[in-house]
């Protein structure tokens, strides 16, 4: 393993000099506006999980409406006899990854939060993405599915899903609304930096590990693994797809897009040997981010960057920022 990309130096000064696409608002404003008419009047459903022997930690069986209404599954996670309103985790999870099991997610309520684990549609078991895709033909996993179209790419589902998360959330009796922060790596990472931007001060804060989707056409031209090969695969067995329609697509999506309308404190973290979200590309979000902004980074990491001692990085973060389970 070796550097994949910019010296330190260079990154913290790297910019992609990508333009933000002039409607990106008005997009992304009208897409909430339709997931939430579609989502007025379906309650939230919270199911007791009692087959799970834990003696410190409540758990619920989770169903809040999504993109168009559609149901989405989480895990809501909530520390026994903690007194309440509680601060928050919505976690977001990595590429082909849903919420899996309850034990598999102990941390957050173990520190005093309450955690609201998402499943990805069409990646989880729980939550299917039943929108037809009719605009492109797509390679492998999600990153070209429906790429034709901004309208119809996948994303657009997840990130609306991922924001309907946190709205329903806050509206919990146990949880404060004002201490809601988001979560996770990898792609996790890359949706928790889209929510961050999509609901400004609704956020208390954001934790962005060595985040997906952002800056895809250098991350094209650069990562060694991972998905980002999808997309070249499918530009390499698309030869009449003109490349750059599908870049303009792929703007409505990108995390140094979003970035710019994040306003919560935040903590990244990168890892410079990463060969599956290239450095650069992380800092390509990370230099536009609006809000008060820290970074940790992870010299010879690769794209597992700082594992458990991020965690608990993220939790003194957390606890100077006003926002710990005990504060």
């Amino acid at each position: 393993m070796a550097l994949t990309d910019l010296s330190l130096d260079e990154l913290r000064r790297y910019d992609s000099g990508a333009e933000r696409p002039a409607d990106f608002t008005a997009f992304w404003s009208g897409t909430l506006d339709q997931a939430r008419a579609a989502g007025a009047g379906r309650e939230v459903e919270y199911r007791p999980v009692t087959d799970v022997r834990l003696a410190s930690v409540d758990i619920f069986d989770v169903r809040f409406p999504g993109w168009d209404g559609q149901p989405v599954a989480a895990w809501l996670l909530l520390p026994r006899n903690a007194p309440g309103p509680l601060p928050a985790v919505v976690g977001f999870q990595g590429y082909g990854g849903g919420r899996g099991l309850p034990v598999d997610q102990l941390l957050w309520s173990a520190a005093g939060y309450a955690h609201l684990v998402v499943d990805s549609r069409g990646q989880g078991h729980d939550t299917p993405d039943p929108d037809p895709v009719s605009t492109a033909q797509w390679f492998g996993g999600f990153m070209t599915r429906g790429i034709g179209s901004r309208e119809e790419y996948y994303y657009r589902r997840l990130m609306t899903d991922c924001v309907r998360a946190v709205e329903a959330l806050r509206e919990h009796p146990a949880v404060d609304p004002a201490r809601v922060v988001v979560a996770g790596g990898s792609q996790g990472g890359g949706l928790a930096l889209a929510t961050a931007g999509l609901l400004g001060d609704a956020v208390a804060a954001t934790l962005v590990d060595v985040p997906f989707l952002c800056d895809y056409r250098r991350s094209a031209d650069i990562a060694g693994r991972g998905p980002y090969s999808e997309l070249v695969t499918y530009l390499g067995q698309h030869q009449r797809v003109e490349p750059a329609r599908v870049f303009d697509v792929l703007a409505y999506f990108d995390g140094q897009h979003f970035a710019p309308d994040a306003t919560a404190p935040t903590l990244f973290s990168v890892a410079l040997m990463d060969p599956v979200c290239p450095p650069s590309t992380v800092y390509a979000a990370y230099n536009r981010y609006a809000g008060e902004k820290d970074i940790t980074v992870w010299e010879f990491g690769d794209h597992g960057g700082g594992r458990s001692t991020q965690s608990v990085r993220q939790l003194e973060w957390l606890a100077r920022h006003g926002l710990g389970a005990t504060d």
